[in-house]
């Protein structure tokens, strides 16, 4: 007999942890909205083409390819097979599950650049694949919630997302996090000041590793990537350098005197802290980190990254300012910037700090015994009174023993239960028991209706 089992990376959410879920979701999709954004799908499957090349090589080695229908084999030929996975790959597989959503959101506007009023601002919560190695924190499968605008250089749209990560959080009650920002052409002007120009990619990808290895293993991995240890040396000061943001931006200023990008980077950060200002945030929760770096090679602007404080898990939140991405599907000088949630990574928080309101796990908010017989009309009768009324609620299908019917109750985490005998048959009251702290009383219909809805 064969055993069940899921792929490595996946996981099953039952009613517990798919409320827990919803939670999020409804939480990140109601600020989302009230900022204005509109909801977009896109499908689970691009075509390669549209995906590869996008979030650089160790990007295009995470994609999932989906084999090519019927007999995918036929269009190859010996030789494909000796010369390796790179001429095979087009001839078995056109198409690949999702990476992310930003870059089927570009692929989208493009294609539907004629029907859409820019700026055009959209959120997508979907799921997203990644052939990635599994850990905790990082899956194969996992969902994101993206807003991203797109069609405006202005700088507004950072503060505005620096607004909804703080909006976000606060409203899901995590207290300790931190909002890192740092700017892709200040790490562009530090290539240019440590006399490494042109190989921003190649730094980026470097020190995006930092909190994961450590310094010298960046170092390491500097060297190996064709940085020179005088490279190196000329970076101690950005990598030393600590202070507030404003003592930061003071220090890039002089460091990149020699810097036009870099300064530029310096210009935009300071113009987004001013617009920052008109919010009046009791706490920004901002850092500016200037070892930031963010692997996706499309971002050109402001990148982001949100950490939760006091647990051992990545990124909770991450985004950027991108410039081109609609110009390699034909659509040139569409600037975007946009967020993304991590909504796995966020539920495993909230979980290890139990975050989550108590009536989170709680789906029915109260269940009518079953007798059987004559009362059984009348617990229907009750039943479709009030889900009428909006309170979620059962009847147990079967007459079984009370003891049966009430574990059922109580491993569902079921607050209430109504029970109908000859007694309250007889007199038109109903017996509601609460099952936390065991109470029990009679009531009326509409005295019943009020005790349940007022009961959180």
């Amino acid at each position: 007999m064969q055993k069940p089992s899921i792929p490595r990376g996946t996981r099953d959410f039952g009613p517990i942890q798919m409320a827990k879920r919803n939670y999020i979701f409804n939480t990140i999709r109601s600020v989302y909205e009230k900022y204005g954004f509109a909801q977009l799908e896109t499908p689970t499957m691009e075509n390669l083409s549209v995906l590869t090349g996008k979030y650089g090589d160790e990007g295009d080695q995470l994609l999932f390819k989906v084999l090519n229908s019927g007999d995918f084999l036929s269009k190859t030929e010996e030789n494909d097979y000796q010369v390796g996975s790179k001429a095979l790959l087009p001839k078995i597989a056109e198409k690949g599950l999702r990476y992310d959503l930003t870059v089927p959101f570009a692929r989208y506007v493009v294609m539907h650049r004629n029907e859409i009023s820019f700026p055009f601002k959209r959120y997508q919560i979907q799921p997203v694949w990644r052939a990635d190695r599994p850990q905790k924190g990082r899956y194969r499968e996992f969902y994101q919630c993206d807003a991203d605008v797109v069609g405006t250089n202005s700088l507004i749209c950072e503060a505005e997302i620096i607004a909804m990560i703080n909006e976000v959080f606060n409203n899901l009650q995590l207290p300790d996090f931190t909002i890192k920002i740092n700017n892709r052409k200040v790490l562009v002007g530090i290539t240019e000041v440590i006399g490494a120009t042109g190989k921003e990619a190649d730094f980026c990808v470097a020190i995006d590793k930092l909190d994961k290895i450590g310094i010298e293993k960046v170092n390491e991995e500097l060297i190996q990537r064709g940085f020179t240890q005088q490279n190196i040396n000329k970076l101690k000061p950005v990598f030393e350098f600590e202070g507030s943001i404003v003592e930061k931006l003071q220090f890039l200023t002089t460091y990149f005197a020699q810097s036009e990008t870099g300064l530029e980077g310096v210009k935009e950060t300071q113009e987004i802290l001013k617009y920052l200002d008109s919010y009046k945030l009791e706490n920004d929760h901002l850092e500016l980190d200037l070892t930031l770096a963010r692997g996706l090679s499309y971002y050109t602007g402001t990148i982001f990254e949100v950490k939760a404080n006091g647990v051992q898990i990545g990124s909770i939140t991450g985004g950027g300012r991108y410039d081109n991405l609609t110009g390699v599907f034909g659509l040139k000088d569409v600037s975007g910037v946009g967020i993304s949630f991590g909504v796995d990574r966020i539920y495993d928080v909230l979980e290890e700090l139990d975050l989550y309101p108590a009536e989170t796990g709680a789906q029915v908010q109260v269940m009518i015994v079953n007798f059987g017989s004559e009362m059984t009309a009348s617990g229907l009768s009750l039943l479709q009174k009030l889900r009428t009324q909006g309170i979620r609620s059962e009847m147990y299908p079967d007459a079984v023993k009370m003891k049966k019917q009430m574990s059922y109750a109580n491993n569902l985490n079921i607050p209430f239960v109504v029970l109908i005998g000859e007694d309250e048959m007889k007199s038109g009251d109903y017996t509601l028991k609460n099952m936390l702290d065991g109470e029990q009383a009679a009531y009326k219909i509409n005295d019943l209706i009020s005790k349940i809805k007022n009961s959180h």
